[in-house]
């Protein structure tokens, strides 16, 4: 299946402006999460475009380069940690998906929404289950949100040497338990995803 498929029979009923949206950073114990919306060119083929958790990070930081200078436009936003605890992760990751939405430059007729869950996005959108691995857009919007925020994850490591967000960038891996244990929590810890350990 070409990943323009759904783009295009929305293109071929009339709609002149598709975005995708798609979020990175749902999961982890630590950090913001990330969220991205991006235009492209219709038929736009990037060789080697799919689900960013299927590719190694060097091609997509690679990719990430390609997708920003090919795009119609594109935005990356945030929800911090204080506004995940405030609202919980799904509230902040819409919250973080209408601010990308809100940075591009035209406003999209649709957004595809990656995900089965649509309901707070402030423009018309449709959600799109595994549209990261299914749409040209959402993929794009996959790369950026994910190389955005492994990068800020790369800044707070330098912060918090001692916990590896380097390696796992927040993720709950057994390393970060213990570094979690070990030191204690960081301003930067979801203190509501905490809660389950012992």
């Amino acid at each position: 299946m070409s990943l323009w498929e759904i783009e295009n029979e929305l293109y071929d009923g009339g709609l002149h402006l598709i975005c995708g949206v798609d979020e990175a950073g749902r999961g982890p114990l630590a950090g913001p999460v990330c969220a991205a919306a991006c235009i492209l060119p219709r038929g736009l083929e990037i060789e080697g475009l799919n689900d960013s958790k299927k590719l190694t990070e060097k091609r997509r930081e690679a990719l990430y380069d390609v997708i920003c200078e090919k795009a119609i436009t594109y935005g990356i936003a945030f929800a911090s940690v204080e506004e995940i605890e405030e609202l919980n992760i799904l509230g902040a990751t819409y919250l973080a998906m209408n601010r990308a939405i809100a940075q591009l430059s035209v406003v999209p007729e649709l957004a595809l929404i990656d995900g089965n869950r649509n309901e707070k996005i402030e423009v018309p959108s449709q959600a799109v289950v595994k549209g990261d691995s299914r749409c040209a857009d959402i993929a794009a919007a996959s790369i950026l949100a994910k190389v955005t925020r492994d990068r800020y994850m790369l800044e707070m490591s330098k912060q918090y040497p001692e916990y590896g967000f380097e390696k796992h960038k927040g993720y709950g891996t057994k390393a970060h338990y213990e570094a979690i244990r070990n030191h204690g929590v960081t301003p930067i810890h979801r203190p509501s995803f905490l809660k389950k350990m012992h």
